[in-house]
């Protein structure tokens, strides 16, 4: 994986293209959204999709905390889909997610899908949570000032010389930072959605989520904008963001 810088509230942050951002000063990494459980929560609406997804983010989440070997996590909010997730984790999950986190500090922020602290796990459970000049919270709020969050899944649409390509992002500017969703069945929101645009109403910079690599563009003021066309496009046209391939310093 090859992480990219990114300064804010003159701190040395570095963004995850697995998801994730860690502040290697602290020591932290933080994730958002995990949304644990939310196939075993459509399973009991009816709607029924492969059990797996917890599984899968946990392993995700294991190979991160490998990869940064930080001693704080700070998850942002609706890391379980629902306020009864937690008690339907399977003994296994259950399990590898104690060893995970056994020897960690971790923040357990609230999110508006469990805003309850979940059972038997170790951490703290918050609102929102401070670390130096630094925010955590799952919504954002609007005028904060250097405020790290979830919630709204974000991504971004490009074109390309192959065509369109949607991937999920981080969006930031000088003032804010969002994460995308870490759990394995989560969606996303266009960055251009009002709900987004009303927080980066001068535009900010995304940096898609590749393989093992970020791609970043400039969005440009995102209030009253269209989401891009969606056909594929045999070239780029006049004027538009060129994707920046990042990776290291």
């Amino acid at each position: 994986m090859n992480a990219a810088p990114l300064h804010m509230a003159g701190q040395r942050l570095m963004l995850d293209p697995a998801g994730l951002l860690a502040w290697p000063s602290e020591q932290l990494l933080v994730a958002a959204d995990l949304h644990l459980e939310k196939g075993s929560s459509f399973a009991a609406a009816g709607r029924f999709l492969p059990p797996y997804d917890t599984r899968e983010t946990l392993e995700r989440l294991a190979l991160a905390l490998r990869r940064w070997k930080p001693a704080r996590l700070v998850l942002l909010g609706d890391s379980f889909h629902d306020r009864h997730g937690c008690a339907r984790l399977h003994a296994a999950d259950c399990a590898a997610l104690q060893r995970m986190l056994a020897g960690l500090e971790v923040v357990w922020v609230l999110g508006n899908h469990d805003p309850e602290p979940p059972v038997g796990l170790p951490g703290i459970a918050v609102a929102e949570w401070r670390r130096g000049p630094l925010m955590f919270r799952h919504i954002a709020e609007p005028g904060a000032n250097f405020e790290v969050s979830g919630h709204y899944h974000p991504k971004a649409s490009m074109p390309t010389r192959a065509g369109t390509v949607t991937r999920p992002c981080f969006l930031t500017d000088a003032r804010r930072l969002l994460l995308p969703a870490f759990g394995a069945y989560t969606g996303g929101l266009e960055v251009r959605d009002p709900a987004i645009a009303a927080l980066f109403p001068r535009g900010g910079r995304a940096f898609l989520l590749g393989q093992d690599r970020l791609f970043s563009f400039p969005t440009g003021p995102l209030r009253g904008a269209r989401p891009p066309a969606t056909e594929n496009a045999p070239s780029l046209p006049d004027g538009a963001p060129v994707l920046t391939q990042l990776g290291g310093d």
